[in-house]
């Protein structure tokens, strides 16, 4: 399903490239989960980035379904990321003008229309535990609450690939474990594909693999062994 091939990636400095990613390669089943950890620093958000086709790597290759998004015209790059892939940041980045069912929405701005999308997004919003904060404005919810709204709209598109990034990280205890909660129950019951990158042993704990990244390095382990 998503299959990650020598994924180098390198940046110019004034000393010469900087490689931040070295050879990374893993592939994930449908329904699979992978939780990667390491320092700051260490290309974790990079990784991310390269996965949900938002930046080449410098060499290698990523394909999500038999699809390599780099090898796509620009705009069908654009389409790739809003139908196959669903994004959730450490930083909810919700619009604060908009309510939570508006912002849950916002992915269908572009890409093909989805008339069946507003009803899904009730039900998602159901399912996030927020129905009763639909027409609420972000201002009006806890820090939990914000990063649920924004996993109901990753998942607005029915993406095939779920990214998190640091998505407890911002969050207080019981906040964090409530959407880790959220986030186990989305894989177990949906059977969806998660790539999440966390500094929390107790989150990566609750994924089926795990990995570290140090120095640009990746090395995998199942069930944190």
């Amino acid at each position: 399903m998503l299959q990650v091939e020598e994924i180098h990636k390198s940046y110019p400095t004034p000393g010469g490239e900087l490689e931040i990613l070295h050879g990374v390669t893993f592939k994930l089943d449908e329904g699979e989960s992978l939780a990667v950890m390491g320092p700051s620093g260490c290309g974790k958000s990079t990784l991310l980035q390269i996965l949900g086709a938002l930046e080449p790597p410098t060499s290698g290759t990523v394909t999500l379904d038999g699809v390599n998004p780099y090898s796509l015209p620009e705009s069908e790059q654009a389409l790739f990321r809003n139908t196959r892939v669903g994004f959730v940041f450490q930083d909810h980045s919700l619009l604060p003008q908009l309510t939570v069912e508006e912002n849950v929405l916002t992915p269908l701005l572009v890409g093909p229309r989805d008339p069946e999308a507003p009803a899904r997004a009730r039900r998602l919003i159901e399912e996030v535990g927020l129905v009763h904060r639909l027409k609420h404005r972000p201002g009006e919810l806890s820090g939990g609450e914000k990063q649920r709204v924004a996993i109901a709209r990753a998942l607005i598109r029915q993406p095939k690939l779920l990214l998190c990034d640091e998505p407890t990280g911002n969050l207080d205890q019981q906040s964090a474990g409530n959407v880790a909660d959220l986030l186990d129950r989305l894989q177990r019951e949906r059977r969806m594909t998660i790539v999440l990158v966390t500094h929390s042993q107790e989150l990566a704990g609750r994924f089926g693999r795990r990995a570290s990244l140090a120095a640009g390095v990746f090395a995998e382990s199942r069930n944190g062994q």
